[in-house]
């Protein structure tokens, strides 16, 4: 892809390195606290001091809340981080002008950089969970460490396949956007069993791959030879059938939630081709 020296989008927080409880320090406790308040007293030193020399300080400083993030551009020393915002930006234009296009407004999401665990307004998520959008606070949360995961675990390197991942995520807004979410999470509930909730997802899932293929027909100038296959081979890497086959040696398609490699390539495929959401009705027919 052709990214560098492209701008890069302003809603990036990048709250890599902040840390989350159950750090270092979680486990010093009440008691050692009390421990240094005596010795600090009986000595005269500065707590505090006492503090550093464990290294504990920093880590029992008040998390910073969700306003207090950092948020702008990704950082300049980061090329990863500056690619990812590069890319958001490019969903940004694509869905600024297609809601513009049908007479509607996009609000633009906020995309999270952190590192092992992150707070949002759905709840504590472990990057084992791999990229996710809460709709709850409208932002894409993101481990770059997936990327590595992607490429070795599941053997789908390039720069396109992670900007399909992150255009997957925005897909989510978009469908926040539009309502779309909360009619699956209704279905849901009146379903009748969990295999048909699952289907729900299903159909949820591609409808998000679609709209990743949305965003890469925008932007076909910035792609080189090979990108496509890239966000192809991406999508069926990570599809459930592949993902199971892995991790426990046969395929239980009654418990997907995010579709087939099949199923994710064509949907994928279908948004590349077309260029527009009217075409990536994922829930008409069976």
């Amino acid at each position: 892809m052709r990214w560098e020296g492209r701008e890069g989008s302003s809603n990036i927080e990048d709250r890599r390195g902040m840390g989350m409880p159950g750090g270092r320090g979680a486990g010093f406790g009440c008691i050692g606290l009390v421990v240094v308040i005596v010795i600090s007293l009986l000595t005269g030193a500065d707590p505090r001091q006492l503090l550093g020399i464990l290294g504990l300080v920093q880590q029992m400083a008040p998390e910073p809340t969700q306003q207090e993030a950092p948020a702008g551009q990704a950082r300049a020393d980061d090329p990863q981080a500056q690619f990812i915002g590069v890319v958001l930006k490019d969903t940004e234009n694509t869905w600024n002008a297609v809601f513009q296009k049908s007479g509607k407004r996009y609000t633009e999401p906020r995309l999270v950089l952190f590192e092992g665990r992150v707070s949002s307004a759905c709840g504590l998520a472990s990057a084992a969970v791999g990229p996710f959008y809460c709709p709850l606070d409208s932002k894409v949360y993101l481990d770059l460490a997936f990327f590595r995961e992607l490429d070795r675990r599941f053997g789908a390197p390039g720069d396109f396949a992670q900007a399909y991942v992150v255009a997957h995520e925005v897909g989510h807004h978009v469908q926040n956007l539009l309502g779309i979410s909360d009619q699956v999470q209704s279905a849901q509930q009146r379903a009748h069993s969990q295999e048909q909730a699952n289907a729900y997802s299903v159909r949820l899932e591609l409808q998000a791959d679609c709209l990743a293929g949305v965003y890469g027909h925008f932007n076909k100038q910035t792609l080189d030879p090979g990108d496509v296959e890239e966000g192809l081979r991406a999508a069926a890497a990570i599809g459930d059938d592949m993902i199971q086959q892995q991790s426990q040696g046969y395929t239980a398609p009654e418990s997907w939630t995010h579709g087939s490699a099949e199923m994710r390539v064509k949907w994928l495929r279908q948004g590349l081709q077309v260029g527009d959401p009217s075409g990536c009705d994922t829930f008409k027919g069976n």
